[in-house]
């Protein structure tokens, strides 16, 4: 990247955060401290009101407004592309925001690049989810929550585990929003369980944003905590062959409990751990004769008695 390139986004990122440090625009252009008090300097020089607090970092002067941006061609088009892909995984409260934006973007635009934007439009599809259409009648809302998110407020939601289904009453501090495994998730402070909790969305039947705002927790980091859940110690591990077939297909809805992978002829061998071997049973089953356990002995036995089990049951 030029620097004139440089300069311009470093002014970007200057404008869309409140305070950045010098370390995280660093990080953002892959250059160096030096590079990065030069570039400041060079702003400040042509003008821009650019506001250095020690220990804190850079801001921008209150007031200060970039002219309107015109974008490329490539940004118009990924920007167009990036809303169709999210408008597979959002609700249906964020689809109608999406939209007005994508017009917002297309005003913006000369007539040749519009065409251009409607054209890559045209020609890119998404395909279905795995668990079917979007939730239509879904009580959490993602607009809803990131309106909690923002104005750091309480909640409270009557939430359905996915066990027993029994359903409980919690007041939560909302921390941040996940989209994995084709759901959304809501990470939070539980005060019923007095602990960091994952809530899936669908699995919410009840939602109040309460008057209470909520002090944000310094200890936490969104990050870290996801791959705190990723390397959580399973009691149990269990080594398995899935052929070539369904071996990614494993990877992916087992995703938390992976371990390893080890390629051989006609698949993998790949290591999973799980908390309970009835988890894992049935899951199993729906590889068909495209898996064969390894190891544990206890586990090939669960899978043979469940599968003879579910034979009778179908036996005509």
């Amino acid at each position: 990247m030029n620097r004139i390139d440089r300069l311009m986004g470093t002014l970007l990122l200057l404008q869309s955060r409140r305070v950045i440090r010098a370390e995280d625009i660093a990080d953002h252009f892959e250059i160096s401290l030096r590079t990065v008090y030069r570039d400041v300097s060079a702003l400040s020089e042509i003008g821009v009101p650019v506001i250095a607090e020690a220990g804190i970092g850079y801001s921008l002067m209150k007031g200060y407004l970039l002219p309107p941006i015109m974008f490329s061609e490539e940004e118009a088009a990924a920007l167009g592309t990036a809303a169709m892909a999210l408008s597979k995984t959002s609700d249906p409260s964020l689809d109608a925001t999406m939209q007005t934006a994508l017009m917002k973007i297309r005003a913006a635009l000369p007539e040749p690049q519009r065409r251009r934007l409607e054209r890559v439009e045209q020609s890119v599809v998404f395909g279905w989810n795995g668990y079917g259409e979007k939730p239509v009648k879904q009580v959490a809302r993602l607009v809803d929550l990131q309106r909690s998110l923002a104005e750091s407020k309480a909640l409270r939601i009557d939430y359905q585990t996915g066990g027993r289904g029994e359903v409980t009453t919690r007041e939560i501090e909302p921390l941040g929003l996940v989209h994995y495994l084709e759901y959304w998730h809501l990470i939070a402070w539980c005060g019923l369980r007095e602990d960091y909790r994952d809530f899936r969305l669908d699995r919410i039947q009840k939602v109040e944003q309460l008057d209470r705002r909520v002090s944000r927790r310094r200890d936490f980091d969104l990050q870290a905590y996801l791959q705190k859940q990723r390397e959580l110690p399973a009691v149990l591990e269990t080594r398995i062959f899935f052929s070539a077939y369904s071996v990614a297909r494993a990877k992916r809805e087992w995703s938390l409990g992976f371990v390893a992978e080890e390629e051989v002829e006609g698949g993998s061998v790949v290591t999973l751990r799980t908390g309970d071997w009835r988890w894992i049973t049935g899951w199993l089953l729906s590889f068909r004769e495209n898996v064969r356990v390894l190891e544990p002995l206890e586990l090939q036995r669960e899978l043979a008695s469940t599968a003879r089990r579910v034979a009778e049951h179908h036996a005509v």
